[in-house]
């Protein structure tokens, strides 16, 4: 279920800092998002890292959804992260 939600990138990426950007590593994350829990240490720690990457996670049809809900600004929040101005 969690791969249909984060499936694998489709196109190769140009630069290092995309090619680093992997949905999958969200995947900590989901229960919070999904469900408005308290975010794990491991989710928050995912998030850091992917934070370059969230504009265009929130570009992406598959994922837009998440990262602009209500839970996912908590999840934010919670981990310290500002939500992402594109």
């Amino acid at each position: 279920i969690l791969l249909t939600l984060f499936p694998a990138p489709n196109e190769a990426a140009d630069t290092n800092v995309e090619a680093a950007c992997d949905p999958k590593q969200l995947q900590p994350c989901l229960a919070a998002i999904t469900g408005g829990g308290q975010p794990s240490g491991d989710c928050c720690a995912k998030l850091k890292e992917q934070q370059p990457c969230l504009c265009g996670f929130s570009k992406n049809p598959a994922f837009a959804q998440y990262i602009s809900s209500p839970n996912s600004r908590k999840v934010l929040t919670a981990c310290g992260i500002p939500y992402p101005s594109c």
